[in-house]
């Protein structure tokens, strides 16, 4: 595979022509001289095709390297959608992935009501969405919880996942990343932290470790940074989790349907800008900051403008979870983008 190594300033170049036009648009990236001047070893690498496809998905899969051994108990961690809601990535599209994995489609139970907090409608959504027709899938906390360390413990001094993540080897992150009305955006990071967590476990995410009590823990969400922070913290206790011995964990971000709204929500907007591709890496923070990147110098044009989803992340400070991620060690926003259809 020939690389094609970009820096933030060819990202447009990818989505269809350079420059920026969102002039007052934060700058999302406060490393790009840095990471322009680095050498290319120290910057992890980012794969992107534009072909959103099953083929694609698998491809870009293959392009990373890193696979589960022969016997190792493989989840898929994606967001099964709100009842109601149409852009959580279709199993059509990721069913190929999930059999050459081998994998069982994973999922927690939320805390804000809906058709996922209750188990019992929670499988009712999984079957309506098609899920259980192309693999297995398991709610993790359908029966319980449990305690995972955390590095960074100035909110959570723990995460609370579901208790079935114990029964898992390696873990393929398959997020679809869009805007989320709280987090400003969702990619791997959200998938990896709110989408791993039980549902107390996400009441505590919320609260900033406040009260794992999902009635409660919304009258307590007032510190939007504390919050970002809590997220940062508990998808570092995830990837901390899968790095054991024997162990392992991949990132995949689907940039389709990107709608200012998560799939959590059963009405979500509609996306006002194109589907862009599919990106994977093994390191988080990098995967999840070269999304922004290609939204923020996103080449608008009548019927296609990113301005939404910008502005979406911008209001919730979502930015801020990179900064943090990176901070307490997690991954860096620094990468090379390497386009795997050339």
């Amino acid at each position: 595979m020939k690389k094609t190594i970009l820096t933030l300033a060819a990202l447009a170049l990818l989505v269809g022509s350079c420059g920026n036009n969102n002039p007052t648009q934060e700058n999302t990236n406060t490393n790009e001289m840095e990471q322009q001047a680095q050498p290319e070893a120290t910057n992890p690498v980012v794969y992107m095709t534009k072909d959103i496809s099953p083929e694609g998905l698998v491809k870009i899969y293959e392009a990373l390297g890193v696979k589960p051994a022969e016997g190792q108990r493989v989840a898929v961690k994606i967001s099964t959608g709100e009842s109601g809601g149409h852009n959580y990535l279709k199993p059509e599209l990721i069913k190929d992935l999930v059999n050459t994995v081998n994998g069982t489609i994973v999922e927690c139970n939320t805390a804000y009501g809906g058709s996922r907090q209750d188990v019992k409608k929670h499988w009712e959504t999984i079957k309506e969405h098609g899920f259980l027709d192309i693999a297995k899938v398991d709610i993790m906390d359908e029966f319980g919880e449990m305690q995972i360390p955390v590095v960074d413990t100035t909110y959570i001094k723990h995460d609370i996942v579901g208790e079935h993540l114990a029964n898992y080897d390696f873990m393929v992150n398959l997020a679809h990343f869009k805007g989320h009305a709280m987090g400003g955006f969702g990619g791997v990071l959200k998938n990896q932290s709110i989408g791993v967590a039980s549902t107390g476990g996400k009441a505590y995410i919320h609260s900033c470790g406040y009260t794992t009590d999902p009635a409660e823990c919304w009258s307590h969400i007032e510190n939007q940074d504390g919050f970002l922070e809590s997220m940062a913290a508990a998808a570092q206790g995830v990837h901390n989790y899968f790095k054991q011995e024997g162990k392992d964990i991949i990132y995949i971000d689907v940039m389709n349907n990107l709608s200012v709204d998560c799939d959590c929500d059963a009405h979500p907007a509609d996306p006002e800008m194109k589907d862009v591709g599919i990106l994977a890496s093994t390191d988080p923070v990098a995967l999840d900051q070269a999304c922004i990147d290609l939204v923020f110098n996103y080449p608008n044009a009548e019927g296609d403008d990113a301005t939404a989803l910008i502005n979406r992340v911008n209001r919730q400070h979502g930015i801020h979870i990179l900064e943090h991620a990176a901070k307490i060690g997690l991954g860096t926003r620094a990468y090379e983008l390497v386009n795997i259809d050339k």
